[in-house]
C-alpha cells in the first residue's frame, strides 16, 4: 500500500496544480483526491513538539522510526510506516495488547491501549505520547495548532475549541492561519460541546472526508432494470457470503466479487474458504457466475488497474458495498479507510460510465446517540459529536457523504442493519460480532444486563431483504431498517427460561463487573474480544447507547417485504436462535442446559405390574416410581428426550429396590416407524441405568406402542419391559401399567415448573409442553390407523390364491 508521500504531488509541483484546479483545467476525480490521501495518510503532521523526556532523549523523528520498526513484528508484513495504520496493516486487538507492552518495555514510551485504537499509526502514537509526557511548554500549548486536509480541505484547531474550515483551490498545500479576524469571521464549526463524545481532532477530519462526495461526477439515472452484472464486496464477511449466495439463487445476476488478496488464485481460495466456513456452497456453479477480483476498497481505484476499473464502470449494472472494518474499539482515524474512504471510492465507480445504483450497507449504529428519540427510516440520525465508537462515525460518516452524493444525480440506497445473528437454519454466526458475544455471556454466566431493546435479526432475513432491493428497481434510492422485530428484556428473559436456562437481571454496570471477573476468572479464548470491549471506556460509551436505545421501526422495509411477497420479519426468538446456540455450545462460547442443571420443568409416573423370566409367566410383582423431567424446551425440539430418575422395585431381581443411576426416554423415537413393518408404532421408549444396594448394576429397557385398535387409552399407559444385568441378555420381562386414577393427577396437575420462574411463565411453560407432548402422541396415535387404512386401498396388494383361480 502506498503511502502518502508517494502519492502526493511533490511540492514543486504544488503550484501548478493548484493553478490547473483553479482554471479547471484538470479534472481531478475523486480517485485522484483519494490517491493523495492515501489511508493511513490524510491527516497532516502537527508542527513539530520539543523531544519528550524519555529514558534518553530522541529526535522525534528517530522515535517515529523506532515505534513503526516495533509494530512491524506485529504484522502480516513485517514492517509498517510511520504513517500507515497497524490494523490496515493486519494488526489484531490481541497484537495491539503486545504492542502497548512491547512499546513500553523496549523504548520506554507509555501509550494507553484505547490511544492505540483512537489512531494506530506510529507518527500519531509519538505525538500523542510526547504531548502526554509534557513535553511542549505552556507557550506551546497555547499556540499549538492542528491541520487537516483532505481533497484541498484545511481544518485548523485551536485552543478556543472553535473549528476554522478554511477551502483552498489547492491540493497538497498545508499552512498555518492566523487567528482570524474579528470584522471578518472565517466559515467555523459551532465549538464542540461539554458533553462531547467525539475528539475533536475525529470530528475535523469527518469533515474533510465528507467534502470529497462535492467532487464526484454529476450523473444521469440508471436504467431501471434488474442488474445482470453486480460488483460485491465484502463477500468473505459474514453478511456478505450470505448476499453473494442469495444474489445467486434469486437473480440471473453474474457478480464481480472483490476480495481483498495478493493474486486471483489467493483470493479466489480465501472467497471459498469463507463460504464453507459461514455453511455455504462453493461448488462449480457458484464458481461458474462469479468472477473474483483481487483488489482492496482502501486504495484508490479499488486496487484494481486502469483499463478493469474502465471497464467495469462500463459493464456494471449494480455495485453492492457490504465490505467495512467492523470493530468497535478502533477510532475514525483507523476505520476511515475502509468504512467512508472505499465507500465514496464505490460511489466514484457508479458514477463512471455507465451509470449505475450504488447499494450501500449501512447501520443502525448511525442512531447511536445516548437519549436519542427514535430510529425510523428518515429520522435524524445522532449528533455526530456525541457518537464516541470509531466505528459509529465512520459508518455515519460514510452515509451522510454518500447522501452528498445523491445531490449528484447518484442513486444511492442505504441498508442499515442491526445486530446480525446466527442463520436460523444452519446456525452459523459471525463470532466476532458484539451480538454474537453478548448472546454467548448471557447464556454462559446465566445473567443479563437491563436494556431497553435489542435490534438483532438473523443473517438470512437480512441477506434475503437486502438483495430483493437491489433487485428491483423500484426499490431503489430510498433508506431501508433491516432490523426485523426488536426484542424487549421480557423477550429476551422468557426466551431463554423457555431454553431452561434462568437468567438473572442485573444493572449494566453490575452486569460488566461481574461478566469481566468471571472472564478473567475462567479465560475463554473465543470471547476474548468481549472481554477488551468491558474494558474500553469507548466501548462502553457504544454499548449504553446499544442498550439504552429505542426500538427501531422499519415501515419502509415492512411494506416492501409484503409488496414482494418475501417472509416477514419476525422476533429473533429462542426458536430462531436454537441452531446458533448449538454452533456457540459447539465452539466453546456458550454453554447450553445439562442435566445436572435445576429441571425446566417435571412431573411424576408411576407405574404397576409383573414380570417374569424371559418367555414365561409374568407372576413376580415390578413397579416403577419415576420423576421425568426437561432441562429445557431445547432439549425437546432437537431430541425429543426427557430424563427420567427414580426407583423401579422388583423383588425377582433384587429385593431392594433399584436407584435410577441414569435414565432417557425417547418421546416417537425413529418417528414412530415399526421394525420390519411390524403393526405396533412405538411411541416412547425408557431406557434405564439401574443400581442396587449390593453395588451391582442392572439396565431397564421399556416401550409403549401404539396399534390400530379402540383401547388408545390403555396404549398410552401401558408399558413392555425387559431387565437383565449390565453386559447380559434381558432375564426377565414383563409388562407395567400406569394406573388409570393416577395419570391425569401426576402426569398433568402435578406438573411442576422451575420455582424460579414468574406465574406467567409457569403457566406458559406447561402449556407449552402439553402442547407438544399431546401433539406427539396423537401423531403417534394417527399412524396405525393411517397405514391400515392406505393397506384397505392398497389396489397393488397380494392377491390370495382363492383370487389367482378365479
Amino acid at each position: 500500500m502506498r503511502e502518502v508521500n508517494e502519492n502526493g504531488p511533490a511540492p514543486a509541483d504544488q503550484r501548478a496544480t493548484a493553478e490547473a484546479i483553479e482554471r479547471g483545467g484538470i479534472g481531478l476525480s475523486v480517485t485522484d483526491l483519494l490517491a493523495r490521501v492515501a489511508p493511513g495518510a490524510a491527516p497532516q503532521p502537527e508542527p513539530p513538539a520539543a523531544p519528550a523526556p524519555f529514558a534518553a532523549p530522541r529526535d522525534e523523528a528517530a522515535l517515529v522510526a523506532e515505534v513503526a520498526a516495533l509494530a512491524g513484528r506485529y504484522v502480516p508484513a513485517g514492517h509498517l510506516a510511520p504513517d500507515a495504520d497497524f490494523f490496515d496493516a493486519g494488526g489484531t486487538s490481541v497484537h495491539a495488547v503486545e504492542l502497548v507492552a512491547a512499546l513500553e518495555t523496549e523504548l520506554g514510551l507509555t501509550v494507553d491501549l484505547d490511544e492505540v485504537f483512537a489512531d494506530a499509526r506510529p507518527a500519531s502514537l509519538v505525538r500523542r505520547a510526547i504531548r502526554a509526557n509534557g513535553a511542549e511548554t505552556a507557550g506551546q500549548r497555547d499556540t499549538a495548532v492542528v491541520q487537516r486536509e483532505t481533497a484541498g480541505l484545511t481544518v485548523v484547531q485551536r485552543p478556543t475549541a472553535a473549528l476554522t474550515v478554511v477551502q483552498r483551490p489547492t491540493t497538497g498545500l498545508v499552512t498555518t492561519e492566523p487567528a482570524p479576524d474579528p470584522a471578518h469571521p472565517a466559515p467555523t464549526l459551532p465549538s464542540t460541546p461539554t458533553d462531547s463524545a467525539a475528539r475533536p481532532e475525529d470530528l475535523a477530519q469527518i469533515l474533510a472526508d465528507l467534502s470529497l462526495a462535492d467532487r464526484l461526477p454529476f450523473v444521469a439515472s440508471p436504467e431501471p432494470a434488474p442488474p445482470r452484472r453486480v460488483l460485491l464486496t465484502g463477500a468473505t464477511g459474514f453478511l456478505g457470503s450470505h448476499m453473494l449466495l442469495d444474489l445467486l439463487r434469486h437473480s440471473d445476476a453474474h457478480v464481480y466479487c472483490l476480495v481483498r488478496a495478493a493474486d486471483e488464485e489467493a483470493a479466489v481460495a480465501r472467497l471459498g474458504d469463507a463460504l464453507k466456513g459461514y455453511a455455504l456452497p462453493w461448488s462449480s456453479e457458484v464458481r461458474r457466475r462469479v468472477t473474483v477480483l483481487p483488489g482492496d476498497i482502501r486504495e484508490p481505484r479499488l486496487g484494481l488497474s486502469a483499463d478493469l476499473w474502465d471497464r467495469l464502470a462500463e459493464e456494471l449494472d449494480s455495485v453492492v458495498s457490504v465490505a467495512a472494518a467492523v470493530d468497535f474499539l478502533r477510532g475514525y482515524p483507523s476505520l476511515r479507510a475502509s468504512n467512508v474512504l472505499g465507500s465514496l471510492t464505490l460511489a466514484e465507480l457508479a458514477a463512471t460510465g455507465r451509470p449505475k445504483p450504488l447499494h450501500h450497507i449501512s447501520s443502525v449504529a448511525v442512531f447511536n446517540e445516548v437519549g436519542i428519540p427514535s430510529m425510523g427510516e428518515d429520522d435524524p440520525f445522532a449528533h455526530v459529536d456525541r457518537l464516541v465508537a470509531g466505528y459509529d462515525q465512520s459508518k455515519w460518516a460514510a452515509e451522510v457523504a454518500l447522501r452528498r452524493a445523491r445531490d449528484h444525480g447518484l442513486v444511492v440506497t442505504a441498508l442499515r442493519p442491526g445486530g446480525i445473528g446466527g442463520h436460523t437454519r444452519t446456525g452459523a454466526y459471525n463470532p466476532q460480532d458484539l451480538s454474537s458475544g453478548l448472546l454467548s455471556a448471557f447464556a454462559r454466566f446465566r445473567s443479563v444486563p437491563a436494556f431497553r431493546y435489542l435490534n438483532a435479526t438473523p443473517v438470512d432475513w437480512v441477506s434475503r431483504t437486502a438483495v430483493a432491493v437491489i433487485c428491483e428497481p423500484d426499490a431503489w434510492g430510498f433508506d431501508y431498517n433491516l432490523t426485523g422485530v426488536p426484542n424487549t428484556l421480557d423477550d429476551v428473559v422468557r426466551d431463554m427460561a423457555f431454553g431452561g436456562m434462568h437468567v438473572r437481571v442485573r444493572d449494566w454496570e453490575e452486569w460488566r463487573v461481574d461478566t469481566l471477573a468471571r472472564l478473567e476468572a475462567e479465560p475463554v479464548p473465543e470471547l476474548a474480544f468481549l472481554t477488551r470491549v468491558l474494558r474500553s471506556p469507548t466501548a462502553l460509551k457504544l454499548c449504553e447507547a446499544t442498550l439504552t436505545g429505542p426500538a427501531a421501526t422499519a415501515e419502509r422495509t415492512d411494506a416492501l417485504v409484503d409488496a414482494l411477497g418475501l417472509p416477514p420479519a419476525v422476533r429473533y426468538d429462542a426458536r430462531a436462535q436454537l441452531k446458533t446456540f448449538e454452533r456457540l455450545a459447539g465452539d466453546g462460547l456458550a454453554q447450553l442446559p445439562h442435566k445436572d442443571d435445576q429441571p425446566y420443568l417435571w412431573f411424576s409416573e408411576t407405574t404397576e405390574g409383573g414380570v417374569g423370566p424371559v418367555g414365561g409367566a409374568p407372576d413376580s410383582p415390578c413397579s416403577m416410581v419415576l420423576t421425568l423431567s426437561v432441562a429445557s424446551m431445547h432439549q425437546l425440539a432437537t431430541e425429543r428426550r426427557v430424563d427420567v430418575r427414580g426407583e423401579v422395585s422388583c423383588p425377582a431381581a433384587h429385593s431392594a429396590p433399584l436407584s435410577v443411576a441414569r435414565g432417557d426416554l425417547w418421546v416417537r423415537p425413529e418417528e414412530g416407524i415399526p421394525h420390519q413393518h411390524g403393526l405396533r408404532h412405538p411411541l416412547l421408549r425408557y431406557r434405564l441405568e439401574l443400581t442396587d444396594a449390593d453395588g451391582g448394576r442392572w439396565w431397564l429397557e421399556g416401550h409403549k406402542y401404539a396399534r390400530a385398535r379402540r383401547d388408545l387409552w390403555r396404549q398410552t399407559r401401558t408399558l413392555t419391559v425387559e431387565l437383565g444385568r449390565e453386559g447380559d441378555p434381558a432375564s426377565l420381562a414383563g409388562e407395567v401399567v400406569v394406573p388409570a386414577d393416577t395419570y391425569v393427577r401426576d402426569q398433568i396437575d402435578g406438573i411442576r415448573v422451575d420455582p424460579r420462574l414468574t406465574g406467567r411463565e409457569k403457566r406458559a411453560a406447561k402449556l407449552t409442553w402439553l402442547a407438544w407432548f399431546g401433539l406427539e402422541m396423537g401423531r403417534g396415535l394417527a399412524g396405525p390407523f393411517a397405514r391400515a387404512a392406505a393397506d384397505l386401498l392398497d389396489l397393488r396388494r397380494t392377491p390370495n390364491p382363492t383370487e389367482n383361480h378365479r
